[in-house]
């Protein structure tokens, strides 16, 4: 089959240099917020892991429900997405320098906390550095296999066309969804409950799972944007922009609903091992955080994307996906930060996470170009995606 035009242009060099320039100033931010304080560092850090661990586990997510729900309005797009998945094999790189930083991030890694706390030990066969870093490794690696296969039968349908591709992908979609509900949930608990091990919340895994597929639907849609604004996809139209719309919506409202039921969850049972983890939230200053949460991450989207026509608007939408993405940097601060102090801790440091996340973006996206096409000319069903109407 023949390539689309526009299709196989590289990314400006101007846009890879300016990735490049964040990329380097989020090292630099994050080198001397280590020197300055390692512990504030090893925090932010994890905020950092989370974040792309969101979008790119996001990534995946939607690449796999595309091909087993058969979708056809995605697939012109399919090939944006698997470029953000890219970042999976990046996330042990990010990760690997909190593997040395563990005593100052887990209370639970103090022999001497565990040996005085029943709790603790109770939950030493599962929270032992041991095992953590065995759960850390698999899971990574488990996300880069399904990343790699996806990726590599999607690629080489664009030069056979072979529809069995197809095929072997809808196989691996079936067995990564229950593969990636159990890792992302086990990798929500590991980096994000266990900071303050003597909670615990049976809705945890899901929260962070609502946040991740927001954050991924958020980064595809403003890719997307961005790459029609720039004349890279002129093939698409205000149809397919409406179904990013419609999912960044329905996913704002997801994630609402998840974080309300967790916080009901925990107030109606009123059981002191798990309403401190809410208190920590509403002390100190921590509830002008609390608060803005549920106006940035909820309220304003919310507004914002009901109209339907707000749903097509390429201005909106990408707006819209910023603010999200901002939000979702703000809500793992509010998950993270409060284990590192009682008062709210926000500088220059924290800076460092926003830059290298949209340096690894930008300069991936443009190393993706220079190497793939940007639609996946080989899929049976890109016909029927180009042709897509409401």
């Amino acid at each position: 089959m023949s390539t689309p035009e526009n299709t196989i242009r590289a990314m400006r060099p101007a846009v890879v240099r300016l990735g490049w320039i964040l990329l380097a100033l989020g090292v630099a931010v994050f080198l001397a917020a280590y020197a300055l304080d390692a512990r504030r560092a090893a925090f932010d850090n994890v905020i950092l892991f989370l974040f792309v661990t969101s979008l790119a586990t996001g990534a995946l997510l939607l690449i796999a429900l595309e091909h087993i729900a058969g979708a056809v309005w995605s697939t012109p797009m399919r090939r944006i997405i698997e470029f953000l998945a890219g970042l999976t094999p990046l996330l042990p790189l990010i990760g690997l320098p909190l593997l040395f930083q563990m005593h100052e991030l887990f209370h639970w890694t103090h022999v001497e906390a565990v040996a005085g706390d029943a709790l603790l030990q109770g939950k030493s066969p599962y929270l032992n550095v041991p095992f953590f870093i065995l759960r850390f490794a698999g899971i990574c690696l488990l996300w880069i296999l399904f990343f790699w296969l996806f990726t590599r039968n999607s690629v080489k349908q664009d030069s056979t066309g072979d529809q069995k591709l197809t095929t072997w992908n809808i196989r691996l979609a079936a067995v990564f969804l229950p593969v990636f509900a159990i890792t992302l949930t086990v990798t929500a608990i590991d980096w994000g409950m266990s900071l303050e091990p003597h909670w615990y919340s049976t809705i945890f895994g899901v929260y962070y799972f609502s946040g991740a597929a927001l954050a991924g639907v958020a980064v595809a849609t403003l890719a997307v944007v961005l790459l029609m604004e720039a004349g890279y996809l002129p093939q698409l139209r205000k149809d397919h922009l409406y179904s990013l719309g419609a999912l960044l919506f329905a996913f704002v409202n997801f994630w609402a609903y998840i974080a309300f039921s967790q916080f009901l969850l925990v107030w109606y049972a009123n059981l002191p091992e798990e309403t401190f983890w809410f208190m920590h939230r509403w002390e100190h200053g921590w509830q002008v955080v609390s608060i803005a949460l549920i106006v940035v991450q909820f309220a304003v989207p919310y507004f914002a994307l009901l109209p339907q026509e707000a749903k097509m608007d390429v201005k909106r939408l990408k707006i819209m996906a910023i603010w999200i993405l901002a939000a979702r940097l703000l809500d793992l601060y509010w998950v993270v930060m409060p284990s590192f102090g009682e008062t709210i801790t926000l500088g220059w440091q924290e800076l460092g996470i926003p830059l290298v996340a949209a340096g690894l973006g930008i300069v991936l996206f443009g190393w993706k170009m220079q190497r793939e096409n940007l639609i996946p000319v080989g899929d049976p069903k890109l016909a029927r995606g180009l042709e897509f109407r409401m």
